[in-house]
Order: C-alpha cells, then structure tokens, then sequence
C-alpha cells in the first residue's frame, strides 16, 4: 500500500483547569482497535499551519477563539487508516481556551465514522490510563509542558510507525 504524504496541524488544547481536549478514534476498517488522540489535521489549500490548527480545532470540538500559541513538538508517523497508509508530518501547536463545551457538529465526513466523542483530559488521569493516546509519549510531554512551560525551541519527537 503506496503512502499518502501530509502535513498536519495538531492542538494540544487546555482549559484553565490544565486539562487536555482528547479525540476517541478508531480505523473505519477496524471498529475494534480504539485510541486517543489531539485535535488536529491536515493542511488545505495554501493554509499555515497556524490556520489549518485553528480551522481542525473548530471542525473537530467547536471551540473557536482559542489561543494559539507556540509550536511545542514535531514528529512523523505512518499508520494505516481507513485502507490506506499515511506518512505524516505533524507540528503540535499549544492553545487555550476558557470554553470547554464541545460540538462535534462539524464533523467531516470521515471524521463521523472514525470519532467515537471527545474528553477533557487531567495530566494525572493521563498518567494513569492504560488506553492508547497518540502521541504515545503525550502524559509525559504533557506533565513536562505544564510543570515547565513551553520548550524555548519545537521538541523533534521520535518517529513512530505502526
């Protein structure tokens, strides 16, 4: 199965409670392998990726208004997906929001099919979980993020394949 390369824009969101908005997510092709993952998706037309983060985040939660800020991590990943392999380059952006009622109204297609609800998310409940979050090191990253504040420069995560 040939690769379908993209770049994606990812938000790791937070309320004023330091909690993170989480996506639940399955393959379309496979009902039964479920996760977590950030808000988030691939760039349209000749959108930034500032843009492209803000215009997921409002498709995907219907949070609107919320505070981009700085660019915290870059990773690759390769998965299959709905038939077909992804090759992605992701930049994960860090914003804040006050608002943390969720609306899933405008949802892709696709996103209909393979987005199963949404989660506010405490560092320690991440910590504690034994369900799949993407990216796999998000409970740490995250415990970083908060006790530290923003890397002064994007932090290059490992490749991760499945």
């Amino acid at each position: 199965m040939a690769a379908e390369a993209r770049k994606v824009a990812r938000v790791v969101l937070l309320d004023p409670e330091d909690r993170i908005l989480l996506l639940h997510g399955f393959d379309p092709a496979d009902p039964s392998t479920r996760w977590w993952f950030t808000p988030g998706g691939g760039l349209e037309g000749e959108e930034s990726r500032e843009e492209a983060a803000l215009r997921e985040l409002a498709e995907e939660s219907g949070i609107t208004g919320a505070d981009l800020g700085p660019l915290l991590w870059t990773r690759i990943c390769s998965f299959p997906f709905d038939g077909r392999r992804w090759e992605q380059d992701e930049w994960y952006y860090l914003a804040r929001t006050e608002r943390t009622a969720t609306d899933v109204s405008g949802f892709t297609e696709l996103e209909r099919r393979s987005v199963s609800g949404l989660r506010w998310w405490t560092s320690a409940e991440l910590l504690a979980t034994r369900e799949t979050v993407y990216p796999t090191r998000l409970a740490g990253l995250l415990r970083t993020l908060l006790d530290e504040g923003p890397p002064r420069v994007p932090q290059v995560l490992a490749p991760e394949i499945a």
